[in-house]
Formats: structure tokens, sequence, C-alpha cells
């Protein structure tokens, strides 16, 4: 049976398992894959008490990086992780490329290796799409899209394909917090909290058991 790692679609039912494990996954990434460079970053982010009932969008506080080429790679990889279904949009549907590239972008210490990682994980995809198809990676076939993405994907790759399976595991850890975060990504998983309600009838009893307490 195919795990997760052995995939490069996301399983909406196990998004949360996911977004849990993500912050583990910075501290475990090899740091001798990628160096922190964020020299380009002159901006000063949002400092320590941003405007709260101001409602900022991607590049009001920061210069965003991607040109449109990368661009039309993060979308494309993007949606190859988080396709559209029948009840839920794709990842760059609802914004999550502007998500990537706002966060590589900020100039806080924890985005600089994401920075660079990312930036040259776009780079490495498209010249693999070249190399082996002959097209850049939007431009290819799911299939073919999918057959570069599994490779990354599988729990033994390529020695080659070392650096780029770390830029692909962060990659796709980036896409599942930024679409989980949005109304529909939240929907997507049945998540209703923050909403408003007029009783309250505690936790089901399925909940109840898997804890223990009845």
């Amino acid at each position: 049976m195919s795990t997760p790692d052995d995939l490069p679609r996301m399983d909406r039912r196990k998004a949360l398992q996911w977004m849990l494990t993500a912050t583990a996954t910075m501290a475990v990434r090899d740091p001798s894959l990628f160096a922190a460079d964020a020299s380009t970053i002159k901006a000063q982010g949002y400092g320590p008490d941003p405007v709260m009932v101001k409602i900022y969008k991607p590049g009001d506080v920061w210069p965003l990086t991607l040109a449109e080429p990368q661009r039309r790679t993060t979308r494309a990889l993007c949606d190859v992780i988080i396709p559209a279904d029948e009840t839920s949009p794709s990842a760059s549907a609802v914004g999550v490329p502007d998500f990537i590239d706002e966060w590589i972008s900020s100039p806080y210490p924890a985005q600089a290796g994401d920075r660079r990682l990312v930036l040259e994980g776009l780079q490495w995809i498209d010249q693999e799409a070249s190399t082996r198809f002959g097209k850049a990676f939007p431009d290819l076939t799911i299939d073919q899209q999918t057959a570069i993405c599994s490779d990354l994907a599988a729990s033994k790759q390529q020695p080659a394909h070392k650096k780029a399976a770390a830029f692909f595991k962060r990659f796709r850890d980036l896409t599942a917090g930024g679409y989980y975060t949005t109304p529909e990504g939240m929907k997507a998983i049945g998540y209703v909290g923050n909403m408003p309600s007029g009783t309250f009838e505690g936790p089901p009893i399925e909940a109840l058991k898997h804890v223990g307490l009845a």
C-alpha cells in the first residue's frame, strides 16, 4: 500500500497530519543541502505592531520574488500537489502561489532558507522537465508532471535527486499549509472552528472514545 511519501498529490483526509508535521520538517532538513540567503531582502517586514484592521495583500509590505516564468511553474506544481476535485478548488485557484511567493520573499530568518531552496528547486524542475520531455514543467501533460513529482516523492530517490527531493517535500508542506488555512481548504477537511453557534453539544462520542474518555 502506498504511503503519502510515495504520492505527489496531497490526500485531503491526511491534511491535518501533514500540517502538524510541517514544522518538524524545518528541524530535520539537512543544512548542508542549502544555505540561508536573504541578502536581497531589504524590507523591514510587518514589525512588532502591524495594523490588525488592515488587509495586507502580497507585495504590500515587502517586494515579491517570483518572476512570471517562476510563478507559472509554481502554479503548475501547486496544482499537481492539490488539484481540483468534485468538491474543492485547486491550490492555485485559492491563491497558494501568492502565499508561497510572499513566504519566500519575507525578510525573516525563518524563511531565508526556504527562499533559496524554492528558487533553486523551481529552476531544477523546469530543467528536468526540459531534459525528459522537451518542455518547461507548466507545459507538460499532467501525467508527465506527475511522473517527475513521483520520482521526487518516492521513499528512495536517486542520489542526484537528493536536493530536489528536499525542495519538493518543503514545497509540498508549504502548499498544504497555504491551502488548508483558506476558507475553501478548511471546508475541504470539514473544519468548522471559529463559527458562531447557538448551542454546544460537546465532542462527538467517536472523538471521546478515541481519547479514552467514553
